[in-house]
C-alpha cells in the first residue's frame, strides 16, 4: 500500500505549494535553429500586434501568426524549430503575418481571414489609443533641390554588403545591437561596431537592378562594404554578434537578426545617391565620378 506524501499548510490551513525549480532554458543539439523559444515572439513594427519569429531551411527568419489556423494556400509548418513553406495534407497551418497584416493592402485568401485581418486591424488601434504602440511615420516630404545638396544626412536604414550579398539594415551601422543571450537570460547591450574591430568603409557602388524590374532612381547608391574584412568579421556581422559573443558560439541567440535581403523594387526608398555626412555642392563632382575614384 503506497502512502500519500504529507501535505504542509501555513497558519491559515491553506496548502503550502512548493516553488518549482527554475529551468534554464538551452539551444537543442538537434534542432535546426539557435534561437530561443522565449525570443522568437515579438511585434510587428507595422501594426503592432503579436508575431512570432521562426528561420527557414535558408537561415533567412519568417513572422508568423501566433496560432495555427484553417487556410486554403499560404502553408507553413513548423519542425525542429524550422518553418518549412509545405503542406502536410492537414487543414490546419501556420500563416506568415503579412498575409494578415493590417497595415498592408494585400488581399485576404479566404472570408475567414479577412475577418481576422480586421480584429488585428481592431487590436492595432487599441494599442495605439492605449499609447502601447506607436506606428512607424510616415514618409518625409521630398525637400527642395537646393535644401537637399546642402543638407548633411545620415541613413536610418543603411545598405550594408557582407559576403558579396547586400541586406537592408533595421538601424544605423553604429546602433545595430549584438543577438545573443547573456548570462543574466538578457539580450547583449553590445553593438557590433566596436573601437578594438574592424570597421567597414562606406562606398558609392553602382545600384544594379534585378532582371524584370524597373531601373533605378539613381546610377550609384551608398553601402557600406564590408568585403574587405577577414571571412571572420563578416560572418561575425552575419550572425550579429559582438565580438565577446563571437568566441562563444554556445550562447544562444535571444533575438532575430536584423538583416533584410535588399531588394531594389520594394527598398528604392533606402537608395541614397550620396555618402553619409558628404555635402554636396552645386558644381562638385558627379556621384559617377566619384564612385570610379573609390
Amino acid at each position: 500500500m503506497r502512502t500519500s506524501p504529507l501535505t504542509t499548510r501555513r497558519w491559515d490551513g491553506s496548502l503550502a505549494v512548493p516553488a518549482r525549480a527554475r529551468r534554464c532554458l538551452q539551444v537543442s543539439p538537434d534542432g535546426g535553429s539557435r534561437l530561443l523559444r522565449c525570443g522568437q515572439s515579438g511585434r510587428c513594427r507595422d501594426c503592432g500586434n503579436r508575431i512570432e519569429w521562426y528561420h527557414r531551411s535558408d537561415q533567412q527568419p519568417v513572422p508568423l501568426h501566433p496560432r495555427e489556423l484553417p487556410a486554403p494556400g499560404c502553408r507553413w509548418h513548423v519542425s525542429c524549430g524550422i518553418a518549412h513553406p509545405a503542406g502536410d495534407g492537414s487543414r490546419w497551418c501556420r500563416l506568415a503575418h503579412t498575409v494578415l497584416c493590417p497595415a498592408r493592402d494585400a488581399p485576404c485568401p479566404s472570408p475567414v481571414l479577412e475577418q481576422l485581418r480586421r480584429e488585428l486591424a481592431v487590436n492595432s488601434r487599441r494599442l495605439i489609443d492605449s499609447g502601447a504602440f506607436t506606428p512607424p511615420p510616415a514618409a518625409p516630404a521630398p525637400a527642395p533641390a537646393a535644401a537637399l545638396q546642402q543638407a548633411r544626412y545620415r541613413p536610418a536604414r543603411p545598405i550594408v554588403q557582407l559576403l558579396y550579398v547586400r541586406y537592408l539594415a533595421a538601424r544605423p551601422v553604429d546602433e545595430i545591437q549584438c543577438v545573443a543571450q547573456t548570462r543574466r537570460r538578457e539580450r547583449c547591450t553590445s553593438p557590433l561596431l566596436t573601437p578594438d574591430a574592424p570597421a567597414g568603409t562606406w562606398r558609392l557602388l553602382p545600384a544594379v537592378a534585378q532582371g524584370g524590374q524597373l531601373p533605378l532612381p539613381a546610377d550609384v547608391m551608398a553601402v557600406y562594404d564590408l568585403t574587405r574584412l577577414p571571412y571572420s568579421e563578416q560572418l561575425r556581422w552575419r550572425a550579429q554578434r559582438c565580438t565577446r559573443h563571437a568566441a562563444t558560439p554556445t550562447a544562444a541567440d535571444l533575438a532575430v537578426a536584423d538583416w533584410e535581403p535588399f531588394d531594389p523594387l520594394h527598398h528604392h526608398e533606402h537608395v541614397h545617391p550620396r555618402l553619409p555626412g558628404h555635402i554636396r555642392r552645386p558644381g562638385s563632382a558627379s556621384g559617377t565620378q566619384r564612385a570610379a575614384r573609390l
